[in-house]
């Protein structure tokens, strides 16, 4: 059995390399001696893949086995590169749809967003002036106020003596960024049909869309159609944890400063006096407006912290509050001056200002802040 299968293979070296020889022979002719195209045409084929092994196959017969198994396979292997190339094709083009859809609702979104900026922009509305106003406050607290400097009122609750010098608002504003910031950022209003939440404190909530934090947004927005940079802080500071509200907001602030140089800094609060539902310190200005009353708290150092420079404090205060007794008589309440230093030290004019009272509904917050910031733009020229 072994001898003859050694015989075969012999065979089948001879008849290899006679067929080799024989093609050889046939290229080197022609090459060098052609007849005709046809001829050349007979030699190519004899010297195909094909060919080659069909004659083999004749020669042959176990040769001829071998081939179509491996035809076979060569069939098997095409039809599975085929299904895999078609398969990879057909993931080709799922991904490539996938794409698009991702692009298309990428720009879908940011479509989007582009029309709410733009219907925000839109909604902006800047105060107008030489409108009649007048205090309509139901429910009122009688001011209390010791100490007048044309027609700004001040409540002085320290032990200082304000003469005419410390309240004259000599003051030049030469940096005009603008820093707002809440330390206690969950104070809000009372709810409205056109805002209204669920309360999760007295007058608090941690739905920033409700508190005072969204009436800094306000100001913010309107101080920026006068091409003002204001940077507004939305950090909670008074949640979980009222204690310690004015500490975390002091660093706060500390913070923006060293990358946001500014001299105006105001830390935007509610009236919490009393936290009376009924009472809501309210004005009319022009015919349809009503807007809650505004009123600045300025920080001295009679309470022994270090403050040197509450005196600019008041007499920005007082300079933003004069004007806007000429433009919107009634807007602000008298300005209270304490011996406590509420972070006020941080900025050559950082103030509080308290919008509103518990009293007040949100939307009528918002429209104070149209008209402080008409008020600001005319004090703080470009």
């Amino acid at each position: 059995m072994f001898n003859v299968t050694v015989l075969k293979m012999k065979d089948i070296r001879k008849y290899m390399l006679g067929m080799v020889i024989t093609i050889i022979a046939i290229i080197a002719i022609s090459k060098y001696f052609p007849q005709n195209a046809k001829e050349e045409k007979m030699v190519q084929k004899l010297v195909s893949e094909n060919a080659m092994i069909s004659c083999l196959d004749q020669t042959i017969p176990t040769m001829s086995n071998i081939n179509e198994e491996y035809k076979k396979i060569a069939e098997e292997e095409d039809e599975i590169t085929e299904d895999t190339f078609l398969q990879e094709i057909l993931k080709t083009q799922i991904s490539t749809i996938k794409g698009m859809e991702n692009i298309e609702k990428k720009e879908k979104l940011a479509n989007q967003k582009q029309e709410q900026e733009s219907e925000t922009e839109e909604k902006i509305e800047v105060a107008q002036t030489d409108l009649a106003t007048q205090v309509i406050t139901n429910n009122p607290i009688k001011e209390n106020y010791n100490t007048e400097y044309g027609k700004v009122k001040i409540k002085n609750e320290t032990e200082y003596e304000l003469t005419n010098e410390m309240l004259q608002p000599d003051i030049t504003i030469e940096n005009k960024n603008i820093v707002l910031f809440h330390t206690h950022s969950c104070e809000s209003y009372t709810s409205s049909e056109a805002y209204p939440y669920t309360p999760t404190g007295n007058f608090r909530t941690t739905d920033l869309n409700y508190t005072v934090t969204r009436v800094g947004t306000e100001l913010e927005n309107q101080l920026k159609q006068y091409n003002y940079k204001v940077v507004h802080d939305t950090s909670y500071h008074d949640y979980p944890a009222y204690n310690g509200s004015y500490t975390r907001s002091l660093a706060t602030v500390e913070n923006i400063l060293q990358t946001n140089s500014s001299d105006i800094v105001i830390d935007v609060h509610r009236d919490a006096i009393g936290s009376r539902s009924d009472y809501a310190p309210t004005v009319k200005i022009g015919e349809n407006d009503v807007a809650a009353q505004i009123m600045f708290v300025v920080g001295t150092n009679n309470g022994g912290l270090w403050h040197p420079n509450w005196n600019q404090n008041l007499k920005f205060a007082i300079k933003i509050q004069e004007k806007a007794e000429e433009m919107y008589p009634g807007l602000f309440k008298p300005i209270t001056l304490t011996k406590s230093r509420y972070n006020q030290h941080t900025a050559k004019y950082a103030n509080i200002i308290e919008v509103g009272a518990t009293g007040n509904t949100l939307e009528q917050c918002l429209t104070s802040m149209k008209y402080l910031a008409k008020v600001m733009e005319e004090v703080i020229s470009h």
